[in-house]
């Protein structure tokens, strides 16, 4: 299974740099992985896709203002990005300079915060705060939302209250789970009313995310690591949702890694730790019959779980066609809604 196989051409413009107006004005690109039928719609008409009895599963991590600015004790520039916190003033990150900091180097961030560089791991630093408030309070006042590469401007305010989904309650991702930034609090109401459950995971998501495939066969990619927890009460939701003969319906790809890392042994069951599944085509799903999510990056895991989910062939049809009806792509772009396909 080659890298090639997972690619598709987008134009630069259709690359969304900036949300839309309001939440759930994105379109949805229906597929239904069993046939290959596409359809236009609306995301507002989601509640048309969905029936009672279904549950929905949501990713509640919250967004950090992980990326700061400062120097070295030499005077060079750094950005660093964090990674993840370890303890209320240790973490670990990522450190960008012209040349790297070494161990027991001191570090001065925004508003004269003292950083100090305890080691290395692998390409990540380990950093120690020398500020007394707890790491989530400290980001607020000195740091910045990171967006991803591909949008190629600042981050503005609007960013702050936008690159986040309306249910984020556990402070830890570098980004967001972007296939929920399309809910608004309406339109939650409104599926709660017609008898759809929700439930939620968390994933931290890391900038393992954004990292290139760079081996030709796919097979041979080392997947990045994030935390996960999956608690028994979401356990009892879904495995009460399926005895009922609802669907578990994903939003986003890692709501999909968490569920399908916490059913390894063929059932879910509670979770909480580090996941490195790699789903790529032949993948069985044990837990997911239904995925909401944005359109991905050519050459992705996350395309590559897409296509897994509802046959290469399929999806990257369906790309095509988002791709001729001029739909938005990526973080802050449209989104699909997609059943299973049992073959491919």
């Amino acid at each position: 299974m080659q890298l090639s196989d997972f690619t598709y051409n987008l134009p630069k413009q259709l690359i969304a740099q900036y949300p839309p107006k309001r939440r759930g004005g994105s379109r949805l690109l229906s597929l239904e992985g069993s046939s290959g039928i596409v359809k236009d719609q609306q995301f507002i008409e989601l509640p048309e896709l969905l029936s009672t009895g279904d549950l929905l599963v949501f990713n509640n991590t919250k967004v950090i203002p992980a990326k700061i600015q400062g120097v070295k004790d030499s005077g060079g520039k750094i950005e660093v990005l964090i990674e993840r916190f370890l303890d209320q003033h240790r973490a670990l990150a990522h450190v960008w300079a012209n040349n790297p900091p070494r161990a027991g180097q001191s570090l001065v961030m925004e508003q004269s915060v003292e950083v100090e560089v305890r080691k290395r791991i692998k390409g990540l630093f380990e950093l120690r705060f020398l500020d007394p408030r707890p790491l989530p309070q400290l980001l607020e006042a000195i740091g910045q939302i990171p967006l991803p590469p591909y949008i190629q401007r600042k981050t503005t305010s609007v960013d702050k209250e936008r690159y986040q989904t309306v249910y984020a309650s556990r402070p830890g991702a570098i980004a967001a789970p972007t296939a929920g930034l399309h809910f608004d609090k309406l339109l939650l109401k409104r599926l709660q009313a017609q008898g759809i459950q929700s439930g939620y995971i968390t994933l931290h998501v890391g900038a393992g995310t954004f990292q290139p495939v760079r081996v030709k066969n796919i097979t041979q990619h080392q997947m990045h690591s994030e935390y996960v927890e999956v608690s028994e009460q979401i356990c009892t939701q879904i495995r009460d949702t399926q005895q009922a003969g609802g669907r578990i319906v994903a939003v986003g790809t890692t709501t999909v890694r968490a569920l399908e890392a916490a059913s390894a042994k063929g059932i879910i069951a509670p979770y909480q730790g580090e996941t490195e599944i790699f789903i790529f085509p032949g993948y069985r799903f044990r837990t997911v019959n239904a995925l909401i999510t944005n359109f991905h990056l050519p050459e992705t895991t996350l395309l590559m779980l897409v296509c897994a989910f509802a046959g290469s062939k399929q999806v990257l049809t369906a790309y095509r066609h988002a791709v001729k009806k001029g739909y938005r792509f990526f973080s802050y772009g449209d989104a699909m809604f997609i059943t299973e396909s049992k073959i491919d």
